[in-house]
């Protein structure tokens, strides 16, 4: 069947309206029908082919909430008109170790991204929460228990809310640790509300002194700017956990210096070019650790949905029309979004 999307048919060329194909639900399926999709800054870079391999035509999305509308025969845990959302990944192997332990997004075959994947889906590769419908398979679509009014700020939790709520569930923060940030952007602002819902001590780095109120205002307890040397100077040898949210190529010395001995600097960012090599020592002599994290799995993602509408918490977001995503990636570029550009899907009907 037929829907409306919004995507891009090469990298030099705008995102735009266009028809795409939808497959009738199969006896596991759930049809979505989408209300809001959040616009991610990887969205960006695999539109203009920034990252190697985008499919075209290209449509974008992987923070999606929405209703149900229809479920295969075999759905048991879904029924039409609940609220559900679906992040980066709509399949993988099932059968792999780190599919058996929950962890999909390691699956060892790879999992199937919610757009850009292969697919016997037409056109043979996935395309994403840019649209107005989306059929997924039952076992990668999350219940959603915010209340509908927040429906649009809980779109962004299906990735940069699982994103910084891996690693620090992994990483133990909670009351009695100390817990940087770094970054005050999509997924740092998740962060630093995460952290400090979790009761960690949270510390917001920031390379701006303009955004020292607004991250006390998300919840962290003190911000160091990291340009001034004297504040990153006072925190050294202290932190239990930092997470790095930062996607440009940066010195990470500088934070693997505060770290206490055993403590961990974990990366959630993709750089276009890689960071400078870091100095081992500083690892060796504190034993030390430079970490990665890749999104959740669903279990984990689903805990993740569960603990932030427990605590009331939801991305801070800019609602946009369908029309001004192609000025939304121009301003995203430049940093100018608090925190998270949300897509109204019902603005696609125009």
């Amino acid at each position: 069947m037929l829907t409306k999307a919004y995507g891009a048919h090469a990298a030099d060329k705008p995102l735009v309206p266009m028809d795409i194909e939808r497959r009738a639900p199969g006896a596991h399926d759930v049809q979505i029908d989408i209300a809001f999709c959040g616009i991610c800054h990887s969205d960006l870079h695999q539109v203009r082919s920034e990252w190697s391999g985008t499919i075209y035509p290209c449509v974008p999305g992987h923070e999606i909430v929405g209703r149900v509308s229809a479920v295969g025969d075999a759905v048991t845990a879904f029924n039409v008109g609940d609220l559900v959302g679906v992040g980066c990944m709509v399949d993988s192997c099932q059968h792999c170790h780190s599919c058996e332990d929950g962890f999909e997004q390691f699956c060892e075959n790879g999992f199937t991204g919610t757009y850009n994947a292969p697919t016997a889906d037409a056109p043979g590769h996935t395309l994403g929460g840019y649209s107005q419908q989306i059929v997924v398979d039952d076992k990668f679509v999350l219940k959603v228990t915010h209340g509908e009014e927040q429906l649009a700020a809980v779109a962004p939790l299906l990735c940069a809310g699982i994103t910084t709520y891996s690693p620090l569930r992994h990483w133990k923060a909670g009351p009695g640790k100390k817990v940087g940030i770094v970054g005050i952007g999509g997924l740092g602002h998740m962060g630093v509300k995460l952290a400090h819902a979790m009761g960690a001590h949270v510390v917001a780095f920031t390379t701006s002194e303009s955004k020292r109120d607004d991250a006390k205002a998300l919840g962290a307890d003190e911000v160091v700017v990291s340009r001034n040397p004297e504040e990153m100077a006072a925190h050294a040898n202290s932190f239990d956990f930092i997470l790095d949210t930062v996607a440009a190529s940066h010195d990470l010395d500088a934070f693997t210096a505060l770290l206490k001995r055993d403590g961990t600097l974990t990366l959630v960012g993709v750089p276009e070019h890689a960071h400078p090599s870091p100095d081992v020592s500083a690892l060796i002599f504190k034993r030390r650790s430079i970490a990665g994290s890749l999104i959740g799995g669903i279990a984990e993602t689903q805990e993740m949905l569960d603990f932030c509408a427990r605590n009331g918490i939801v991305a801070d977001v800019e609602l946009i029309a369908a029309e001004q995503i192609e000025g939304a990636f121009e301003r995203m570029q430049r940093s100018d979004v608090k925190y998270r550009f949300v897509i109204d899907i019902a603005t696609m009907a125009d």
